[in-house]
């Protein structure tokens, strides 16, 4: 008998909810399924664009969803030191490298894309060309090649409901483990969290596909587990672009102004079309 998944629902208080953290919030929520767990996570470690304000604006939309989670709400800002102490390890086992190279240094440098449609790091400062910049901290990049050779393997991942998926980190070249402006990254923080809250069901929007290959090596190297990973559909704008919190009008506090239930929502037609693009039939019932 498969035991009951463990998912969660993992949003940043960047700006207000939209549309699709709706569409993500009820997909993790269904997939958790009655006897599984739901978890919320506030993912803010970016101190530039998370603000208190909007913290708790979040908060507030979960609630007047009806989204709560089954255990303690972990908020990353309050675990700065857990992820540094994955860090040291990885820097110790000699996997991490400082880089001090600006974006259009790597833009004028790089000659690869990765599957996400990101650049492909050089390599310049791994192949000895480090150099400190006066005023300038470095980020702290995962020697791939290193990682692979000490795994012995590209790790794949399992697709919930279609099997194994072969991994593709190789393609990705040196990924940043550690940002200058805020110290971590999402890559570390994200598989961190995952393994110690005991997320079975990874699930999330189908633009972090690709993403999965790269994470998947993270947790072999830290021993973590290996979860199940679910991508819904996304709700794409008339141009075919993911919706950003910059769409006002698809806001959920818009609509909350607007005099909308939090039925009305939770049922709304771009809500439904992607939840029934993305779960088994009949699974979806409306929120």
């Amino acid at each position: 008998m498969t035991p009951p998944a463990t998912t969660r629902f993992a949003p940043s208080p960047t700006g207000f909810l939209h549309l699709g953290h709706v569409v993500s919030g009820l997909y993790s929520r269904i997939m958790a399924g009655e006897a599984g767990k739901f978890l919320i996570r506030i993912e803010d470690i970016d101190t530039t664009r998370c603000t208190p304000e909007l913290t708790q604006a979040l908060r507030e939309d979960l609630d007047w969803l009806g989204l709560s989670s089954d255990g303690p709400v972990r908020q990353q800002s309050e675990h700065l030191a857990e992820y540094h102490a994955v860090l040291a390890n990885l820097r110790e086992r000699g996997l991490l490298y400082p880089c001090f190279c600006t974006r259009r240094e790597i833009a004028e440098a790089a000659t690869q894309v990765a599957p996400d449609g990101s650049l492909v790091y050089p390599g310049t400062c791994r192949h000895g060309a480090a150099r400190e910049e006066q005023g300038r901290d470095p980020v702290w990049r995962l020697d791939m090649g290193r990682a692979l050779d000490v795994l012995q393997d590209v790790p794949g991942w399992h697709k919930a409901g279609h099997g194994r998926v072969a991994g593709k980190a190789d393609a990705f070249g040196d990924i940043v483990l550690a940002r200058r402006d805020t110290g971590v990254s999402y890559h570390l923080c994200v598989t961190h969290d995952d393994a110690l809250e005991g997320v079975t069901t990874v699930t999330r929007g189908r633009d972090l596909y690709e993403a999965t290959s790269v994470q998947r090596v993270l947790q072999d190297l830290m021993g973590w587990p290996e979860p199940a990973y679910a991508h819904h559909a996304l709700i794409l704008d008339a141009a075919g672009h993911k919706l950003s919190k910059r769409d006002g009008a698809e806001g959920v506090r818009v609509l909350r102004q607007a005099g909308w239930t939090t039925r009305q929502v939770l049922e709304h037609p771009l809500v439904r079309q992607a939840l029934e693009a993305s779960l088994p039939t009949g699974l979806y019932s409306g929120g």
